[in-house]
């Protein structure tokens, strides 16, 4: 069975209570992850520095007389070889799938596949002008995970991610990118990729967003069309932790129809 992917969410309003008792200004050099949602940062963790973004992730799904729950642990390391240069490996890590079905309930677990990558930082936001920030990421995903959750070969994505700086500290981005399959029966397919952010500061250290996603943008020949959409925070602690939650609804019969998730940024 096919697992639906989406990206990881979770439970924001506990991390929400705590946010007054850090209101100092956040520092201008703090980390930027990627993490959560599906537009990714244009900007890279900077020459000679690491950054380790992990955490928990949860979901729900109910179709074709299937209900399935997946624990996963979405793990992303960046390091930066160059000031706007970064390389990054990415899976979904340890994952264990619950389904069941008329005949009963299985169980499978293991290892998700491992994607190696690099992001390249192209230009800077412009808040007075309107430039946003810009960067290219280039992915290959290998079949390299466990039987159940192992996907069909070498699988590239090539996507470019935007950021606009707003008044009064928002922010707006966009990611859009062309992804490379292949099918159970061999064929390969072109598929695409498309999102869009809308973020605001809570106060100095705390940050929500929405977002709407298509991360597998296909015929239903090819997988269909996974788009979600979701909301969360992040939390500054300091500038090199952050702690974020997320939580996204899947809006097509091809996502998943509930993902959360936790997670948590530490650079060096």
């Amino acid at each position: 069975m096919r697992v639906k992917q989406t990206t990881p969410g979770a439970l924001g309003a506990l991390l929400l209570a705590a946010a007054p008792v850090w209101a100092a200004d956040a520092p201008d050099d703090a980390i930027e992850p990627d993490q959560p949602g599906i537009v990714e940062s244009s900007s890279t963790v900077g020459k000679g520095k690491v950054l380790i973004e992990t955490g928990l992730g949860y979901q729900r799904d109910k179709s074709d007389g299937v209900r399935s729950r997946l624990w996963s642990t979405p793990t992303l390391l960046r390091f930066g070889f160059a000031q706007d240069w970064e390389f990054r490996v990415e899976t979904d890590g340890y994952q264990r799938l619950r389904a069941t079905d008329a005949n009963g309930t299985s169980t499978a677990s293991g290892w998700a596949d491992t994607a190696l990558g690099v992001k390249w930082h192209v230009q800077d936001a412009d808040g007075d002008t309107g430039k946003p920030g810009l960067a290219w990421l280039l992915h290959v995903d290998m079949d390299s995970g466990s039987a159940a959750f192992r996907g069909n070969g070498v699988r590239p994505s090539l996507r470019l991610t935007a950021e606009w700086d707003l008044p009064h500290d928002w922010s707006a981005g966009l990611i859009g990118g062309l992804y490379r399959d292949r099918r159970d029966d061999g064929g390969h397919f072109i598929g695409g990729i498309l999102g869009a952010s809308l973020g605001w500061p809570i106060n100095d250290r705390w940050k929500g967003y929405v977002e709407i996603a298509g991360d597998q943008l296909a015929s239903n020949r090819n997988g269909g069309r996974s788009i979600s959409a979701g909301t969360g925070v992040t939390w500054l602690v300091d500038k090199r932790l952050q702690l974020d939650a997320s939580l996204n609804r899947g809006l097509t019969k091809q996502t998943a129809d509930w993902v959360l998730g936790l997670g948590v940024s530490v650079g060096f």
